[in-house]
């Protein structure tokens, strides 16, 4: 904890998302702070900046990846389906036992590079039956719950609505909303995705809205958190802005930036 000239003692927080792999970077995240929050999308399945990196690369190529990217850039969702349905049927593996394999020796190594104290919800992305396994005495998961970190309070929602694209952990509106009311009043509301909102929630490169959640802005609205931290959007078409009494700001996108979100009070 660090002081003030005056000698008053100070918080700092160090916030990420979307790590997407990026293990070297989290490794040195929480230097300096006296406490790291990560907001999920651990996992890389296939990275659309450089499309030989992740797990589907990994088991397809990335010539494959390639044509998986374009499919689902120009939003072919059905497309893209089938077409990894062919991919699936010419190797013979199944398909969730390689996803897990490849998954766990991710997480095995991200858990690992987390400092001490690390308190996390799951992005979309990834896997939450898994976490509990690998996450060590000093990280803390949280979902739809309240930790206290330096006198303010902390609420965590992980997961991501339902979209086309199915990813692991999307979840539908109204159980995603019992989180976010389960959470409360708090200081600092943190998830994974953002508020509904077209500025937060639209992606200049995959040119493309993703889903927010009207809930979380309804909640932001309602409650008037100091902060609504979020990740998610990697290339949003705003990463700050101010909500009423809330300062909004979109935290990642860690994997490309490799630098936390500085929160000090």
């Amino acid at each position: 904890m660090a002081s003030t000239p005056g000698g008053n003692p100070r918080t700092r927080v160090h916030v990420v998302s979307d790590v997407h792999g990026n293990i070297r970077d989290l490794a040195r995240a929480g230097e300096g702070a006296d406490a790291l929050v990560c907001l999920g999308d651990l996992v890389l399945f296939l990275d659309y900046a450089d499309h030989s990196r992740g797990i589907f690369p990994d088991l397809f190529g990335t010539r494959n990846a390639d044509l998986i990217v374009e499919l689902r850039t120009a939003r072919r969702f059905e497309e893209a389906r089938e077409f990894q349905r062919r991919l699936w049927a010419g190797i013979g593996t199944d398909k969730a036992a390689a996803i897990e394999k490849a998954v766990r020796r991710q997480y095995a190594e991200l858990f690992a590079a987390f400092p001490t104290p690390t308190y996390a919800t799951y992005g979309n992305v990834d896997m939450p039956p898994l976490w509990q396994e690998y996450a060590g005495p000093g990280t803390t998961v949280l979902d739809g719950q309240r930790v206290e970190i330096g006198g303010w309070t902390f609420g965590f929602v992980g997961g991501g609505l339902r979209t086309p694209m199915r990813t692991p952990y999307e979840i539908g509106d109204e159980e995603y909303a019992a989180k976010i009311e389960a959470v409360g009043e708090v200081d600092v509301l943190c998830t994974h995705i953002p508020p509904e909102v077209p500025e937060l929630v639209y992606d200049t490169v995959a040119r493309r809205f993703e889903r927010g959640s009207r809930a979380l802005l309804d909640a932001i609205r309602r409650t008037r958190p100091r902060y609504s931290l979020f990740g998610h959007v990697h290339q949003p078409l705003v990463r700050r802005m101010r909500i009423g009494a809330t300062e909004c700001v979109n935290v990642g996108h860690f994997a490309s930036s490799g630098r936390p979100w500085r929160l000090e009070w």
